[in-house]
Protein backbone atom coordinates (compact mmCIF):
# COMPACT_ATOMS: atom_id res chain seq x y z
CA UNK A 1 0.00 0.00 0.00
CA UNK A 2 1.89 2.99 -1.13
CA UNK A 3 0.89 6.15 1.65
CA UNK A 4 0.62 9.63 0.15
CA UNK A 5 0.93 12.67 2.29
CA UNK A 6 1.43 16.34 2.36
CA UNK A 7 0.16 17.86 -0.63
CA UNK A 8 2.97 20.19 -1.19
CA UNK A 9 6.86 20.97 0.36
CA UNK A 10 5.59 24.90 0.36
CA UNK A 11 5.67 27.10 3.36
CA UNK A 12 2.41 27.50 4.81
CA UNK A 13 1.69 31.51 5.60
CA UNK A 14 5.46 32.16 5.14
CA UNK A 15 6.38 29.62 7.72
CA UNK A 16 8.34 26.60 7.47
CA UNK A 17 8.29 24.49 4.72
CA UNK A 18 6.35 21.09 4.79
CA UNK A 19 6.86 17.91 4.36
CA UNK A 20 6.04 14.55 6.07
CA UNK A 21 9.40 12.98 6.89
CA UNK A 22 13.10 15.11 6.71
CA UNK A 23 15.80 12.69 6.46
CA UNK A 24 19.03 14.15 7.75
CA UNK A 25 22.63 12.89 6.06
CA UNK A 26 22.81 11.33 2.87
CA UNK A 27 25.18 8.47 3.78
CA UNK A 28 24.68 4.54 3.81
CA UNK A 29 21.77 4.80 6.50
CA UNK A 30 19.86 8.28 5.15
CA UNK A 31 20.22 6.90 1.13
CA UNK A 32 18.66 3.41 2.78
CA UNK A 33 15.85 5.22 4.31
CA UNK A 34 14.65 7.54 1.29
CA UNK A 35 15.17 4.61 -0.76
CA UNK A 36 12.37 2.64 1.03
CA UNK A 37 10.30 5.79 1.32
CA UNK A 38 10.38 6.46 -2.23
CA UNK A 39 9.39 2.72 -2.81
CA UNK A 40 6.66 3.10 -0.01
CA UNK A 41 4.85 5.61 -2.45
CA UNK A 42 6.62 8.92 -0.77
CA UNK A 43 7.35 11.56 -3.29
CA UNK A 44 10.77 13.10 -2.46
CA UNK A 45 10.66 17.15 -3.08
CA UNK A 46 7.31 17.08 -1.55
CA UNK A 47 6.40 13.72 0.92
CA UNK A 48 9.70 13.86 1.95
CA UNK A 49 12.98 15.64 1.78
CA UNK A 50 16.72 14.55 2.04
CA UNK A 51 18.94 17.20 3.80
CA UNK A 52 22.86 16.61 3.51
CA UNK A 53 25.85 18.95 4.86
CA UNK A 54 28.67 17.21 2.80
CA UNK A 55 29.41 19.15 -0.66
CA UNK A 56 28.82 16.26 -2.46
CA UNK A 57 27.57 12.43 -2.56
CA UNK A 58 29.70 9.94 -0.57
CA UNK A 59 29.13 10.59 2.73
CA UNK A 60 31.64 10.05 5.11
CA UNK A 61 33.66 8.15 2.74
CA UNK A 62 34.24 11.49 0.45
CA UNK A 63 36.94 12.36 3.26
CA UNK A 64 38.76 9.22 3.75
CA UNK A 65 42.32 9.02 2.73
CA UNK A 66 43.60 8.55 -0.54
CA UNK A 67 45.15 5.20 0.27
CA UNK A 68 41.91 3.99 1.88
CA UNK A 69 42.00 1.98 -1.12
CA UNK A 70 38.70 -0.03 -1.99
CA UNK A 71 40.35 -2.98 -1.50
CA UNK A 72 41.00 -1.65 2.30
CA UNK A 73 37.06 -1.03 2.83
CA UNK A 74 35.85 -3.85 4.94
CA UNK A 75 32.29 -5.36 4.71
CA UNK A 76 30.82 -2.36 2.75
CA UNK A 77 27.57 -3.27 1.44
CA UNK A 78 25.81 -2.15 -1.49
CA UNK A 79 22.80 0.19 -0.59
CA UNK A 80 19.87 -1.87 -1.59
CA UNK A 81 18.01 -1.69 -5.24
CA UNK A 82 21.45 -1.13 -6.61
CA UNK A 83 24.90 -3.51 -6.05
CA UNK A 84 27.69 -1.78 -6.52
CA UNK A 85 29.76 -4.00 -9.38
CA UNK A 86 33.25 -3.85 -11.35
CA UNK A 87 34.64 -1.62 -8.66
CA UNK A 88 38.68 -1.13 -9.14
CA UNK A 89 39.98 -2.05 -5.59
CA UNK A 90 43.21 0.08 -6.24
CA UNK A 91 41.40 3.19 -6.36
CA UNK A 92 40.70 5.32 -3.63
CA UNK A 93 37.19 4.37 -1.39
CA UNK A 94 36.32 8.23 -1.26
CA UNK A 95 36.43 8.02 -4.97
CA UNK A 96 34.63 4.64 -6.10
CA UNK A 97 31.77 5.11 -3.23
CA UNK A 98 31.63 8.41 -3.82
CA UNK A 99 30.80 7.89 -7.82
CA UNK A 100 28.55 4.99 -6.52
CA UNK A 101 26.35 7.45 -3.90
CA UNK A 102 26.18 9.52 -7.01
CA UNK A 103 24.38 6.84 -9.09
CA UNK A 104 22.25 5.82 -6.79
CA UNK A 105 21.03 9.29 -6.06
CA UNK A 106 20.78 9.73 -9.62
CA UNK A 107 18.87 6.09 -10.77
CA UNK A 108 15.93 7.14 -7.60
CA UNK A 109 15.89 10.52 -8.08
CA UNK A 110 16.22 11.21 -4.03
CA UNK A 111 16.84 15.11 -4.37
CA UNK A 112 19.27 15.15 -2.22
CA UNK A 113 19.80 18.79 -1.10
CA UNK A 114 23.01 20.36 -0.68
CA UNK A 115 25.07 21.40 1.08
CA UNK A 116 22.33 22.04 3.80
CA UNK A 117 23.82 22.31 7.79
CA UNK A 118 20.83 21.39 10.10
CA UNK A 119 21.18 23.02 13.34
CA UNK A 120 18.27 21.93 15.83
CA UNK A 121 15.15 19.96 15.47
CA UNK A 122 12.85 21.30 17.90
CA UNK A 123 9.10 20.46 19.20
CA UNK A 124 6.83 23.16 16.27
CA UNK A 125 3.19 24.06 16.31
CA UNK A 126 0.35 20.87 15.64
CA UNK A 127 2.31 17.77 16.93
CA UNK A 128 4.64 18.29 14.28
CA UNK A 129 8.56 18.93 14.60
CA UNK A 130 10.54 21.91 13.43
CA UNK A 131 13.92 21.25 11.78
CA UNK A 132 16.13 24.60 12.21
CA UNK A 133 18.98 24.65 8.93
CA UNK A 134 20.76 27.19 6.94
CA UNK A 135 18.49 26.32 4.38
CA UNK A 136 15.47 27.55 6.13
CA UNK A 137 13.49 25.58 8.35
CA UNK A 138 11.12 22.35 7.65
CA UNK A 139 8.21 21.42 9.54
CA UNK A 140 7.74 17.30 9.79
CA UNK A 141 5.80 15.03 11.12
CA UNK A 142 8.85 12.61 11.37
CA UNK A 143 12.75 12.89 11.36
CA UNK A 144 15.36 10.20 10.45
CA UNK A 145 18.31 11.14 12.03
CA UNK A 146 20.91 9.48 9.76
CA UNK A 147 24.15 11.56 10.59
CA UNK A 148 26.49 8.78 11.18
CA UNK A 149 29.69 9.87 13.27
CA UNK A 150 32.31 11.17 11.30
CA UNK A 151 31.90 14.59 12.82
CA UNK A 152 32.35 13.93 16.12
CA UNK A 153 35.80 12.93 16.19
CA UNK A 154 37.17 11.60 20.21
CA UNK A 155 40.04 13.51 21.31
CA UNK A 156 41.18 12.23 24.64
CA UNK A 157 42.49 14.49 27.28
CA UNK A 158 45.76 13.64 28.77
CA UNK A 159 47.81 15.62 31.31
CA UNK A 160 50.41 17.86 29.40
CA UNK A 161 48.54 17.87 26.18
CA UNK A 162 48.93 21.12 25.49
CA UNK A 163 52.95 21.27 26.34
CA UNK A 164 53.59 19.15 23.42
CA UNK A 165 55.86 20.73 20.76
CA UNK A 166 55.55 17.93 18.07
CA UNK A 167 51.82 17.81 15.57
CA UNK A 168 48.45 16.00 17.21
CA UNK A 169 45.84 14.68 14.48
CA UNK A 170 42.63 12.54 14.51
CA UNK A 171 42.47 10.09 12.10
CA UNK A 172 39.62 12.26 10.48
CA UNK A 173 42.52 14.46 9.52
CA UNK A 174 44.74 11.40 8.60
CA UNK A 175 46.65 13.05 5.03
CA UNK A 176 48.08 9.25 4.16
CA UNK A 177 51.90 7.93 4.93
CA UNK A 178 53.84 9.81 3.19
CA UNK A 179 53.65 13.59 5.49
CA UNK A 180 54.92 11.17 8.17
CA UNK A 181 58.60 10.42 6.38
CA UNK A 182 61.29 10.56 8.92
CA UNK A 183 59.56 11.40 11.45
CA UNK A 184 58.67 9.82 15.39
CA UNK A 185 54.88 8.84 15.36
CA UNK A 186 53.21 7.14 18.23
CA UNK A 187 49.50 6.31 17.33
CA UNK A 188 46.76 6.29 19.90
CA UNK A 189 44.15 3.23 19.90
CA UNK A 190 43.46 -0.08 18.85
CA UNK A 191 40.99 -0.36 16.60
CA UNK A 192 40.96 -0.91 12.77
CA UNK A 193 41.73 2.53 11.82
CA UNK A 194 44.92 2.88 14.38
CA UNK A 195 46.36 -0.49 12.76
CA UNK A 196 45.82 0.41 9.17
CA UNK A 197 47.76 4.20 10.20
CA UNK A 198 50.92 2.23 11.64
CA UNK A 199 50.90 -0.61 9.12
CA UNK A 200 50.76 2.61 6.26
CA UNK A 201 53.36 4.94 8.06
CA UNK A 202 55.84 2.63 9.24
CA UNK A 203 57.73 2.13 5.92
CA UNK A 204 57.89 5.84 5.74
CA UNK A 205 58.56 7.18 9.58
CA UNK A 206 61.67 7.04 11.39
CA UNK A 207 59.71 5.58 14.30
CA UNK A 208 56.55 4.13 15.13
CA UNK A 209 55.07 3.44 18.56
CA UNK A 210 51.60 1.97 19.27
CA UNK A 211 50.05 2.73 22.28
CA UNK A 212 46.01 1.46 23.40
CA UNK A 213 44.23 1.54 26.82
CA UNK A 214 43.45 -2.11 26.59
CA UNK A 215 45.11 -5.36 25.06
CA UNK A 216 44.12 -5.25 21.14
CA UNK A 217 41.67 -8.19 20.76
CA UNK A 218 43.12 -9.91 17.57
CA UNK A 219 40.60 -12.03 15.62
CA UNK A 220 41.72 -15.27 14.31
CA UNK A 221 39.78 -17.80 11.74
CA UNK A 222 36.51 -16.60 9.74
CA UNK A 223 33.79 -14.35 11.33
CA UNK A 224 30.46 -15.86 10.16
CA UNK A 225 26.90 -14.63 10.38
CA UNK A 226 26.56 -15.89 14.13
CA UNK A 227 29.63 -13.88 15.34
CA UNK A 228 28.06 -10.92 13.41
CA UNK A 229 24.44 -11.31 15.33
CA UNK A 230 26.18 -11.36 18.40
CA UNK A 231 28.42 -8.46 18.30
CA UNK A 232 25.22 -6.51 16.96
CA UNK A 233 23.53 -7.83 19.65
CA UNK A 234 26.06 -6.67 22.74
CA UNK A 235 25.97 -2.65 20.82
CA UNK A 236 21.93 -3.34 20.83
CA UNK A 237 21.59 -4.18 24.40
CA UNK A 238 23.86 -0.54 25.53
CA UNK A 239 21.11 0.91 23.13
CA UNK A 240 18.13 -0.15 24.94
CA UNK A 241 19.45 0.76 27.95
CA UNK A 242 20.19 4.36 27.18
CA UNK A 243 23.87 3.67 27.17
CA UNK A 244 26.25 5.79 24.77
CA UNK A 245 26.52 2.96 21.45
CA UNK A 246 29.91 1.37 20.86
CA UNK A 247 30.72 0.83 17.60
CA UNK A 248 30.03 -2.57 16.54
CA UNK A 249 33.84 -3.06 15.49
CA UNK A 250 34.55 -2.94 18.86
CA UNK A 251 33.41 -5.78 20.15
CA UNK A 252 34.29 -7.99 17.37
CA UNK A 253 37.91 -7.59 17.63
CA UNK A 254 40.50 -7.43 14.97
CA UNK A 255 40.72 -9.37 12.17
CA UNK A 256 44.21 -11.08 11.52
CA UNK A 257 45.14 -10.30 7.61
CA UNK A 258 48.59 -10.90 6.03
CA UNK A 259 49.22 -7.48 6.43
CA UNK A 260 48.78 -7.51 10.35
CA UNK A 261 50.98 -10.82 10.76
CA UNK A 262 53.51 -9.41 8.78
CA UNK A 263 52.98 -6.48 11.14
CA UNK A 264 53.41 -8.63 14.27
CA UNK A 265 56.25 -9.63 13.47
CA UNK A 266 58.17 -7.25 12.53
CA UNK A 267 56.94 -5.37 15.61
CA UNK A 268 55.28 -2.74 14.09
CA UNK A 269 52.05 -3.68 15.73
CA UNK A 270 53.95 -4.55 19.60
CA UNK A 271 51.87 -2.64 21.81
CA UNK A 272 52.26 -0.32 24.96
CA UNK A 273 50.09 0.74 27.76
CA UNK A 274 48.65 3.76 27.45
CA UNK A 275 51.04 6.75 28.82
CA UNK A 276 50.21 8.66 31.88
CA UNK A 277 51.26 12.11 30.51
CA UNK A 278 52.35 14.23 27.24
CA UNK A 279 55.48 15.29 27.48
CA UNK A 280 56.32 19.22 25.15
CA UNK A 281 58.97 16.61 23.55
CA UNK A 282 56.46 13.05 23.52
CA UNK A 283 55.34 10.65 25.93
CA UNK A 284 56.04 9.80 29.45
CA UNK A 285 54.98 6.74 31.88
CA UNK A 286 54.78 6.53 35.43
CA UNK A 287 57.48 4.03 35.32
CA UNK A 288 60.17 6.17 34.08
CA UNK A 289 59.64 4.72 30.19
CA UNK A 290 60.03 8.23 27.79
CA UNK A 291 59.36 8.01 24.48
CA UNK A 292 60.49 11.30 22.23
CA UNK A 293 57.77 12.25 19.64
CA UNK A 294 57.11 14.63 16.38
CA UNK A 295 53.91 13.47 15.73
CA UNK A 296 50.74 11.90 18.23
CA UNK A 297 48.16 11.01 15.63
CA UNK A 298 45.01 10.00 17.79
CA UNK A 299 42.95 6.76 16.05
CA UNK A 300 40.64 6.85 18.90
CA UNK A 301 37.31 6.85 16.90
CA UNK A 302 34.66 8.50 16.82
CA UNK A 303 30.74 9.46 18.80
CA UNK A 304 27.66 9.42 17.43
CA UNK A 305 26.65 12.81 16.00
CA UNK A 306 23.03 13.59 17.50
CA UNK A 307 23.71 17.20 19.13
CA UNK A 308 21.03 18.38 16.24
CA UNK A 309 18.33 16.73 18.41
CA UNK A 310 19.45 18.29 22.10
CA UNK A 311 16.52 20.67 22.05
CA UNK A 312 13.72 16.99 21.89
CA UNK A 313 15.49 16.13 25.28
CA UNK A 314 16.15 12.32 23.89
CA UNK A 315 18.91 11.54 26.11
CA UNK A 316 19.00 9.16 29.41
CA UNK A 317 20.62 9.04 32.23
CA UNK A 318 23.16 6.94 31.12
CA UNK A 319 24.32 9.74 28.34
CA UNK A 320 22.48 7.74 25.34
CA UNK A 321 19.70 8.02 23.40
CA UNK A 322 17.44 5.08 24.18
CA UNK A 323 16.53 3.52 21.23
CA UNK A 324 13.55 0.40 20.35
CA UNK A 325 14.37 -0.87 16.70
CA UNK A 326 15.30 2.86 15.24
CA UNK A 327 12.70 4.52 17.10
CA UNK A 328 14.01 7.15 19.75
CA UNK A 329 11.94 5.76 22.60
CA UNK A 330 10.96 9.42 24.18
CA UNK A 331 9.61 10.37 20.81
CA UNK A 332 7.97 8.13 18.64
CA UNK A 333 8.70 10.94 16.22
CA UNK A 334 12.12 10.59 15.71
CA UNK A 335 14.21 7.19 14.09
CA UNK A 336 17.52 7.02 14.79
CA UNK A 337 19.47 4.78 11.46
CA UNK A 338 22.88 4.39 11.46
CA UNK A 339 22.82 4.58 15.20
CA UNK A 340 24.76 1.90 17.70
CA UNK A 341 23.69 -1.61 16.45
CA UNK A 342 22.87 -0.55 12.76
CA UNK A 343 26.08 1.32 12.31
CA UNK A 344 27.58 -1.30 9.90
CA UNK A 345 26.41 -0.52 6.21
CA UNK A 346 24.35 -3.92 6.27
CA UNK A 347 22.77 -2.51 9.65
CA UNK A 348 21.82 0.65 7.98
CA UNK A 349 20.34 -0.62 5.18
CA UNK A 350 17.67 -2.80 7.38
CA UNK A 351 17.96 0.19 9.71
CA UNK A 352 16.25 2.45 6.73
CA UNK A 353 13.75 0.08 6.04
CA UNK A 354 12.99 -0.52 9.64
CA UNK A 355 12.45 2.97 9.89
CA UNK A 356 9.89 3.25 7.22
CA UNK A 357 7.85 0.67 8.20
CA UNK A 358 7.65 2.55 11.69
CA UNK A 359 7.09 6.06 10.09
CA UNK A 360 3.90 4.93 7.86
CA UNK A 361 2.45 3.11 11.28
CA UNK A 362 3.11 6.73 12.72
CA UNK A 363 1.45 8.65 9.79
CA UNK A 364 -1.36 6.50 9.57
CA UNK A 365 -2.73 6.78 12.94
CA UNK A 366 -1.51 3.52 13.77
CA UNK A 367 0.12 2.03 17.16
CA UNK A 368 3.90 1.91 16.79
CA UNK A 369 5.01 -1.65 16.33
CA UNK A 370 6.54 -3.44 19.67
CA UNK A 371 10.28 -5.55 19.51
Amino acid sequence: MNYIGTPDARPLSGGPRTTDVVVIGAGQAGLSAAYHLRRSGFEPGRDFVVLDHAPAPGGAWQFRWPTLTYAKVHGMHALPGMELTGADPERPSSEVIGEYFTRYEETFDLRVRRPVDVRAVREGAGGRLTVETSAGDWSARAVISATGTWDRPFWPRHPGQETFRGRQLHTAQYPGPEEFAGQRVVVVGGGTSGVQHLLEIAPYAAETTWVTRREPAFREGPFDESDGRAAVALVDERVRRGLPPQSVVSVTGLPVTEAVRRGREDGVLNRLPMFDRITPDGVAWDDGRRIDADVILWATGFRASVAHLAPLRLREPGGGIRVENTRAVRDRRVHLVGYGPSASTIGANRAGRAAVREIRQLLAGRPALVG
